[in-house]
């Protein structure tokens, strides 16, 4: 490449730079519906759901991945999981400042890395993660034990845990409960109390004992914050027509379980009876909780109640994530690639649709909110 050709090169990617973070000093309008994504090489994107246009973008420190999004209560700040798993960040939206920020690894020779287990204390004065530390040898990892870290919001650029608790493996989405506990999907669902690091099991998923049904299989990676106030995850089971548990006369259905995060009871429900086609995330309609919204290569629609396929859109590609705005009337879909796509929510029509500055959006959560 010659000097000339990599001078235009330079020019055309910093104009693009330039365009991209234009806005970024833009604050949110109160009373405003906005979504907000994360996607490569290290975006943060308000879109506003009013005229579903690209409302500011935000670069955020270090690198991209999983893009895991967190919002603040006051929705002023978006918190997002990075770096690789391994950092927390805090955006304050309206400038788009980094104004928290948690290493997870908290030792001399230590990565650490968090499974998508972030999220923010019901009050907004506490982060939470659950972190799983290897200590790095010169030929050799060694794994730890998983540690629940818990940050004071206002803890800065360079927070650190100002409670350490050990955790149980393969812990996934956390979300915050109004009454100040935590609620954690592992193997099981967990209630944790965050002051004394205490987790206890709320609803069994590997040792269900629901009657007729195998242990539910659980891969979800998607921590909405919902209108609903409910801490949701899609499941697959085998149901068995009696007690003797025939695989041969059984069939695999689709289901979800919840927690009420405003008073902690537990929910479990089929939606598809039997599994016809594989999903990724659920929401149900925060207009109607018997409606469940659900998304990979489909956008389907389904009635809860009478475990039927109400309708089903054919999709350009896939999407991971699916999102309800408040009045329950627009769908959108992220994750993959770079573009938003927006289905009307009666008719399963599109409606619209934007395209991204950057790259994938990959297993990033998007999240809607009023400010």
């Amino acid at each position: 490449m010659s000097r000339k050709t990599l001078a235009y090169v330079v020019a055309l990617l910093a104009v693009a730079s330039h365009n991209v973070m234009a806005d970024a000093g833009k604050t949110l309008k109160a009373g405003n519906e906005y979504l907000i994504v994360a996607n490569y090489p290290n975006n943060l994107h308000v879109i506003d759901m009013q005229n579903d246009t690209l409302y500011k973008s935000c670069e955020m420190p270090g690198e991209f991945g999983p893009g895991l999004v967190q919002m603040s209560p006051d929705r002023k700040i978006a918190y997002v999981l990075n770096n690789h798993f391994a950092d927390v960040y805090g955006i304050e939206l309206d400038t788009c400042k980094p104004v928290f920020h948690a290493r997870l690894a908290q030792k001399f020779g230590e990565n650490a890395r968090s499974f998508l287990s972030m999220t923010v204390s019901h009050d907004g004065r506490e982060i939470y993660t659950v972190a799983n530390p290897t200590k790095v040898f010169t030929d050799h990892y060694e794994v730890q034990q998983p540690r629940l870290q818990v940050y004071a919001a206002s803890g800065g650029m360079n927070a650190k845990p100002i409670r350490t608790f050990p955790a149980p493996r393969q812990m996934t989405l956390m979300q915050g409960g109004v009454d100040g506990s935590l609620y954690v999907l592992g193997p099981d669902l967990y209630k944790v109390d965050t002051k004394t690091g205490k987790f206890n099991v709320i609803l069994p998923l590997r040792n269900s004992k629901r009657p007729n049904y195998s242990p539910p299989d659980v891969l979800y990676a998607w921590g909405h914050q919902t209108y609903r106030r409910d801490f949701s995850f899609l499941q697959t089971a085998m149901k068995f027509k009696d007690g003797n548990q025939d695989p041969a006369a059984g069939e695999i259905v689709y289901g979800y379980s919840s927690v009420d995060l405003t008073n902690g009871k537990t929910e479990t429900a089929d939606f598809l009876s039997p599994v016809t086609e594989v999903y990724f995330s659920g929401m149900r309609s925060p207009k109607d909780p018997n409606l469940m919204f659900t998304v990979l290569n489909h956008l389907s629609k389904f009635d809860i109640k009478q475990q039927k396929l109400i309708k089903s859109a054919a999709l350009d590609h896939s999407y991971y994530c699916v999102t309800l705005n408040k009045a329950g009337s627009k769908v959108y879909l992220t994750g993959t690639f770079n573009d938003v796509a927006i289905y009307d929510a009666d008719s399963m029509e599109r409606i619209g649709g934007l395209k991204l500055p950057g790259g994938d959006m990959a297993l990033n959560t998007a999240q809607a909110f009023i400010r």
